[in-house]
């Protein structure tokens, strides 16, 4: 009995692709596989696919946090400047100045007073980091931005130093991904628990809506077979 056609075959070279992407930056796509060009290609394609997974998961995660951190910092804003924006009234360093600076740039390209929300956007998620630091605590952690991971650990100083080191490890694989990085050796599901538990301080229902639309997971468990 047939069974069926039999696929077409690929309307590229595997060996074309490789010279393209080249040798060296597919050196630990070799180290991890036989070495089959075959083999190199399905790990490449696969890491494609995660990267694009953990873009999407960072995404949902940062929009979250940096609400989360803008609110209360407005909060905290409105208690001591009334009639000022927490942009102009948080004590930051110079570069955290320099990132607001640009951030107002960006947003008022088109308009000329810019708008709240636009400035907050254009943010890096390395700002919002870098407010989570330890040279923060007594200026704004504990009177400002605790108040953004309600459900966070008890202690404000151990909530500061577990949300910080969520966010920077998302903001690691984060990088890795945007620069096409292999993930390949990286426990990509320790980078979905650190996502779900850090929107789990902020609210419940964001874990929960995190969990329920992320790729990631999907995507780790189809991962090719690779050396460690």
């Amino acid at each position: 009995m047939s069974s069926g056609p039999a696929d077409p075959p690929p309307e590229w070279s595997n060996a074309a692709i490789v010279e393209l992407l080249t040798a060296e930056r597919l050196r630990s796509y070799f180290a991890a596989t036989n070495g089959e060009i075959t083999e190199v290609m399905r790990l490449y394609e696969w890491n494609t696919d995660a990267a694009a997974a953990v873009i999407s998961l960072i995404s949902m995660t940062e929009v979250i946090v940096r609400n989360a951190l803008d609110s209360a910092l407005t909060n905290w804003s409105r208690r001591r400047h009334p009639s000022v924006s927490w942009l102009d009234a948080v004590p930051l360093d110079a570069r955290g100045r320099a990132d607001i600076a640009q951030a107002r740039e960006r947003a008022t390209r088109r308009r000329p007073h810019g708008v709240h929300g636009k400035v907050i956007a254009e943010l890096p998620f390395g700002f919002w980091r870098f407010l989570t630091a330890s040279r923060y605590l007594t200026t704004l952690w504990i009177p400002a931005l605790a108040a953004a991971f309600p459900h966070g650990h008890h202690d404000l100083g151990q909530r500061r130093k577990l949300v910080e080191q969520r966010m920077q490890r998302l903001s690691f694989v984060r990088n890795r991904a945007a620069h096409h990085e292999p993930s390949h050796q990286r426990d990509l599901a320790r980078d979905v628990n650190d996502a779900a538990t850090l929107m789990g301080w902020v609210s419940p229902d964001a874990a929960g809506w995190v969990r329920a639309h992320e790729h990631v997971t999907a995507i780790y468990l189809r991962k090719p077979q690779v050396r460690h």
